[in-house]
C-alpha cells in the first residue's frame, strides 16, 4: 500500500533502517519555520517588558499558523476582566479546512502565569502603556506562542531619530564594506 507522507528512500544516502530514516524526515520535517513578526512594533512603540504567551488556537487556526498565513501587524491585546486576548488577528482559512474553518479575525485568549498577568495590568493601566504582539513562533513541542510586550507610543520626534540612526548605520556599513 502507497503511503502519501511517507518519503522515497531508495536513492537516499540515508542508513537502511526505516525507523531512523522516518525519524529523520518527520524531525526535518517540524522544524520552527513559521516566521511571523510586527516589524511596525519596534519603531512605533519603546518596548521594556518581554514575555512568552501560549495562544488558545482551534485545529485549523495552528494548521494556517504552520504555513504562515497569518498578520500580527494591526494586533493589539486587551483584558477582559483578568484573562488577556489578543485582538485583530488574522489567521488566513485553511484550505482543506472545508466547513470547520475558524473565523478569520477573532478574540484569541493568551495563557500566562497569574503572575505575569497581574504584572502586565498593573503596567497596562497606567496611560500611555499598551500590549503589543511582537512574534507568533512554534516551540520545541509543537506548541504555537505569542512573545508579547509592554510598549509606550513613541512621539514623532522619536521616530525621526530612529530614521535619521539607522540611516546612518547603514552608511557606515557601507563604507565600511567597499573598504
Amino acid at each position: 500500500m502507497y503511503n502519501r507522507s511517507a518519503p522515497n528512500f531508495k536513492n537516499s544516502c540515508l542508513p537502511k533502517s526505516r525507523e531512523l530514516r522516518y525519524f529523520l524526515y518527520f524531525c526535518n520535517m517540524s522544524s520552527n519555520t513559521v516566521n511571523i513578526t510586527n516589524k511596525r512594533a519596534r519603531f512605533e512603540f519603546l518596548l521594556s517588558d518581554e514575555f512568552t504567551a501560549g495562544i488558545q488556537l482551534s485545529g485549523t487556526e495552528i494548521k494556517s499558523i504552520r504555513q504562515n498565513k497569518a498578520s500580527i501587524l494591526e494586533a493589539y491585546c486587551v483584558f477582559e476582566g483578568d484573562e488577556l486576548f489578543v485582538r485583530n488577528m488574522h489567521i488566513a482559512e485553511y484550505a482543506e479546512g472545508s466547513y470547520n474553518n475558524h473565523k478569520l479575525k477573532r478574540d484569541r485568549k493568551l495563557l500566562l502565569q497569574r503572575k505575569e498577568l497581574d504584572k502586565l495590568l498593573r503596567k497596562a493601566k497606567i496611560k500611555g502603556f499598551s500590549i503589543v504582539p511582537l512574534k507568533i513562533f512554534l516551540s520545541d513541542s509543537g506548541f504555537a506562542k505569542m512573545r508579547i510586550a509592554l510598549g509606550q507610543g513613541k512621539k514623532l520626534h522619536d521616530k525621526r531619530e530612529d530614521m535619521k540612526d539607522k540611516d546612518t548605520k547603514r552608511d557606515l556599513d557601507r563604507v565600511m564594506k567597499g573598504r
